[in-house]
């Protein structure tokens, strides 16, 4: 390849993530990057050093070997833990530690002068990107659309915690009385956001660009949990778990229309793109229900007897997505026909799932073994699975903390953040495209196993 069309793909490669975190980890070595040389004479003569400054580089675990390599060439060699004073401008690090995939980071000085980079076991094929500390019991995470912030219910705290996703930096709080939040959704623009809160059974409306609280909006059932938005964002419907049933909420006037009867103690709910159906996951025996909105019918399509707790559909609002909380089990509804399979089985106490944007992956957050209570730990550290949607082979599994529950895919596809809600702790991990997955030999699908027992 000429040496001026490598430079190109170094170029193009380093610019589609140079705004994110400080640059995406690789799965694998890039021999691309690799090739392009330290110590092109151009390059230095259009930006002579000046001054100097210290970067310090740790990897979790340490003693990673580390190479850092700034804008005159100079290279450094040396381990993890290490502090380094390097010419202003961006670094080239490059980490490796037997048994745990090579990492490649580009750091800015002027922007970041502390690496903290965690390992990923070898065959790993997301790549770990960025971990914080939480607020008590963090509930759910939510991208909004614009994938700008991370939004974290505290179902233990006061509210929302919202965070830079690129660096953990937290932005703002958002408090809501004297209880936390279950749920948190965004409409399409991005300029609202609706939070569920469990005590009071009610909806707040939040400006997502203030972060000010608009209102709140009574729901009228009990112990409300999940909620969704209709297609045209004009009604809200908010699944209510003590009262059976779903409140169908009207926004204009914040009022609700009528309260829906469903199946036992309900919780994911998916309105179909067209707004005729609505699909309601039953908590209490296992269920997938569709309810017809102009007639307020409703049919049972599957129960377990089980536990079903989130949905989960496509763009097109073709397939449907459930998980089964006591059966390990994901199913897939096919929305024309009402006919529900079985996916896959994945890891214990699945939580919450998400899709990727062209529907292809599921991801599913699962607790993992309970301890005597689901508020104490378990034997086992939670997970997230990656499902093939259409063959429901599983493509990737990532070993997270304690009872991993909350998950979300950032609009664009290329992001995943999970927390663990007793660990008090965010994670999130760059995604490589479908064919990589699709490639991949199942990730550490088979190694995870044996790493979950604590």
């Amino acid at each position: 390849m000429p040496a001026r069309r490598v430079l190109a793909v170094w170029v193009t490669g380093m610019a589609l993530v140079a705004g994110l975190s400080s640059c995406a980890t690789l799965p694998r070595r890039n021999d691309v990057t690799a090739a392009v040389s330290r110590t092109d004479p151009a390059a230095v003569a259009a930006r002579p050093p000046s001054t100097k400054h210290s970067l310090s580089v740790k990897s979790i675990p340490a003693g990673a070997t580390v190479r850092l390599v700034d804008v005159t060439g100079q290279a450094w060699d040396g381990r993890t833990p290490a502090k380094v004073s390097l010419y202003a401008g961006t670094v080239s690090v490059e980490l490796e530690r037997p048994g745990y995939n090579p990492v490649r980071r580009e750091v800015d000085l002027a922007r970041n002068r502390n690496l903290t980079v965690w390992l990923d076991p070898e065959g790993l094929l997301l790549a770990s990107q960025r971990r914080w500390s939480t607020g008590p019991a963090p509930k759910q995470v939510a991208y909004p659309p614009d994938g700008s912030q991370l939004w974290v219910t505290l179902l233990g705290g006061h509210g929302i915690q919202v965070f830079d996703p690129a660096t953990g930096t937290e932005l703002e709080q958002i408090r809501l009385g004297a209880h936390g939040a279950v749920e948190v959704i965004f409409t399409a623009d991005g300029r609202l956001a609706y939070a569920s809160q469990m005590e009071t059974a009610s909806v707040y409306e939040i400006d997502a660009r203030t972060f000010k609280v608009k209102r709140q909006i009574a729901g009228e059932g009990s112990w409300s949990k999940v909620l969704a938005l209709s297609p045209d964002e004009r009604t809200l419907y908010l699944a209510n778990w003590v009262s059976d049933d779903i409140s169908e909420i009207d926004l204009r006037s914040g009022t609700v229309r009528r309260r829906i009867p469903t199946v036992d103690t309900p919780r994911g709910l998916y309105p179909t793109p067209d707004g005729r159906r609505l699909f309601v996951a039953g908590y209490g025996r296992g269920e997938i229900a569709v309810i017809d909105l102009n007639s307020y019918r409703q049919k049972v399509l599957l129960r377990t007897g089980g536990a079903m707790r989130h949905l989960v559909g496509d763009a097109k609002g073709e397939m449907v997505y459930a998980d089964d909380m006591a059966e390990a089990v994901v199913y897939a509804v096919d929305t024309g026909t009402d006919q529900v399979r079985k996916l896959a089985t994945v890891d214990k106490n699945p939580n919450t799932i998400d899709l990727s944007p062209d529907g292809r992956v599921l991801f599913v957050s699962c607790r993992g073994r309970n301890g005597s209570d689901y508020y104490l730990p378990g034997p086992e550290w939670g997970s997230v699975v990656l499902v093939d949607t259409r063959s429901g082979t599983l493509l990737d599994a990532i070993v997270g903390g304690d009872q991993t529950t909350g998950l979300d895919v950032s609009a664009d596809g290329q992001w995943l953040a999970f927390s663990d809600f007793l660990g008090d702790t965010v994670r999130t991990y760059a995604i490589p495209p479908y064919r990589t997955l699709a490639d991949g030999d199942g990730g550490r699908v088979e190694e995870h196993r044996a790493d979950l027992q604590k």
